[in-house]
């Protein structure tokens, strides 16, 4: 409960003055049947004895009388309409505040997580828990604010004044309400289960249309819209099964309700209709207790649904609340703030990582290598062996489980995440874009950057000739994820994009595989131009890639098995032959 205080206190005052407004609301509601029961008992009977103080106002007139009552009714119903709306506004305010401050910090808890933290959630889950989920938060908030006091209010109001009316015919209400809370509980309890299994549901959708949608164009090529349709059919009947299944629950409830709301008005007709047969109760006072009545099971009723509402609330609240208590494993609370990246030396030292830390495999097993400041390194070896896991240790990606990775002789968990990440560029296997212009996109190297400085990276990457040819050039926008440009323009500009960040260590994983090798060689020729300062780490599948760099280290199944030149590597090391004979037809250079 106190996380979500936290929420509530900077918007107090609504949440205090809406509920408040609503017990006016409800304040009008109760004294409203009283009000007619008056005009049908006093005002227009003249045979029904009115108390004394109204036979002195009046003195048996009854016009005056029904004008006053029915201006008091008026009143009441203005003051009514003004509780009704004012408790809706702050309602809407309060909740739709909270909402949008826990989303927001939910976000920043995601954009802190490490790729550790990101592998635990999918990316559906973590969609659906900032949007989805604090939707439903936001709803039962607004219902709770306007229902709080409405529906208890109402219920404690209208049973006085049905005591008061006639306590004996009060009676009914001892037989129904039990029974009736009984049900409710019941379907409360079996509800949240079914809310929780439902959210779960909305995850998979979720999933499964942001992977179809990111990737129509493989999906296309490869024919497989049928596939995807059908995987997309079975998401959303299961979540057409488990919606239907939580909301049986609400749909059942209704029908209960109305079946004990009816009972008991049909109960009170019948003994409340004797009374007055045998005028024991005047018309007015019956008429005003079967309102009362009324007014007790909607109250109930209301309750209830707040209940349902609150049984998927706390099931969201369930899913927020795990993505809030995620322990975030690379934090720099004890960094030294003062640290940045001046050389760009990298050194491991008997480094090993599991991605599953309870497993015997081993990603990468005692690592010892030591990367010279301002060279360049080629890291080599088959596909999965653990080249990028390495050099994400470098920039706090990932933690090592054993040794450690220094940059610059300095532990890199004794940098700031932020100095340290600002001395580091990484165009990543993966290449992305996003939605924007191409200068945008750039930008995200240095927001400060000068045209000249972003057509000058885009030059070094071999990317300025194809934005230029583009009818907008450096302001033509990007669909999301960059899927407007090939494969291989999109890894220019993610190179540019790095480049432009003037890093001290800069990594490129893999990241010119789409191009043809003339226009890499290019690439590399403009690097050691302009970034003659910086340690390169090229991660490559291809020889061509890494066979001028200072010095390159061949990884096999986690494990360092030769470091050396081109030249050196090709007398002694047999993987690294294997590859390069492999690439070259067996033919050499």
């Amino acid at each position: 409960m106190k996380r979500w205080l936290k929420y509530v206190k900077p918007y107090l005052p609504y949440f205090i003055i809406g509920p408040l407004c609503m017990i006016v609301e409800v304040i009008g509601e109760i004294i409203m049947p009283k009000l007619l029961a008056l005009i049908i008992d006093y005002g227009t009977d003249t045979s029904v004895e009115k108390p004394a103080f109204l036979q002195r106002i009046f003195e048996q007139n009854n016009g005056p009388f029904i004008v006053a009552v029915m201006a008091a009714m008026i009143l009441s119903a203005i003051l009514m309409m003004i509780g009704g709306v004012g408790g809706a506004y702050f309602g809407a305010k309060a909740s739709v505040n909270f909402a949008s401050d826990l989303r927001s910090d939910v976000y920043k808890k995601v954009q802190k997580f490490s790729f550790a933290n990101i592998d635990k959630f999918s990316t559906g889950s973590l969609v659906t828990r900032l949007t989805n989920d604090i939707t439903q938060m936001q709803n039962f908030i607004n219902m709770l604010l306007r229902m709080c006091l409405r529906a208890p209010g109402m219920l404690i109001g209208a049973l006085i004044m049905a005591i008061v009316l006639n306590p004996k015919l009060t009676l009914v209400l001892c037989v129904s309400i039990p029974l009736l809370l009984l049900s409710i509980s019941v379907f409360v309890k079996k509800g949240f289960a079914r809310f929780g299994i439902m959210q779960e549901k909305v995850d998979s959708l979720n999933s499964t249309v942001q992977e179809n949608i990111t990737n129509v164009r493989v999906v296309k090529s490869f024919v497989r819209e049928e596939y995807e349709k059908t995987k997309f059919r079975k998401s959303n009947g299961n979540l057409k099964k488990a919606g239907i299944s939580a909301m049986l629950m609400m749909i059942l409830l209704s029908p209960v309700m109305t079946f004990f709301t009816n009972a008991t008005t049909i109960a009170v007709l019948w003994f409340g209709g004797n009374m007055v047969v045998n005028t024991s109760m005047s018309v007015g006072d019956f008429s005003a207790f079967v309102t009362y009545i009324t007014q007790i099971l909607s109250s109930l009723m209301m309750v209830t649904m707040m209940f349902m509402m609150m049984s998927r609330a706390m099931a969201s609240a369930r899913r927020i609340g795990e993505v809030l208590d995620e322990k975030i494993d690379i934090t720099d609370e004890s960094a030294d703030n003062t640290l940045t990246v001046e050389n760009g030396e990298v050194e491991f030292r008997g480094v090993t990582f599991r991605y599953y830390k309870n497993s015997e495999g081993k990603v990468l097993d005692n690592i010892n290598l030591k990367i010279p400041a301002h060279s360049t390194v080629g890291i080599i070896g088959s596909t999965g062996c653990g080249k990028t896991t390495l050099v994400s240790m470098i920039a706090r990606l990932y933690d090592c489980d054993e040794g450690e990775v220094l940059v610059d002789g300095v532990n890199v968990k004794d940098y700031s995440l932020h100095n340290l990440r600002e001395g580091v560029g990484m165009v990543l296997q993966k290449n992305v874009l996003f939605s924007g212009s191409v200068r945008e996109n750039l930008l995200w190297g240095d927001p400060e950057a000068e045209d000249s400085e972003i057509v000058r990276a885009a030059q070094s990457a071999q990317a300025d000739k194809f934005v230029t040819s583009f009818t907008n050039g450096y302001d033509t926008d990007l669909s999301q994820g960059g899927v407007n440009v090939s494969g291989g323009q999109k890894q220019r500009l993610c190179i540019a994009r790095a480049i432009l960040k003037k890093p001290k260590i800069l990594i490129l994983d893999d990241s010119t595989s789409a191009v043809d090798t003339a226009t890499e060689a290019q690439i590399r020729k403009s690097m050691k131009e302009d970034l003659g300062d910086c340690t390169k780490i090229i991660i490559a599948q291809r020889i061509s890639s890494v066979m001028d760099a200072d010095m390159i280290v061949v990884l096999d199944d986690g494990v360092i098995t030769g470091v050396g030149t081109h030249g050196e590597l090709l007398e002694s090391n047999e993987e690294y032959k294997e590859i390069y004979y492999s690439q070259t037809d067996g033919k050499g250079a």
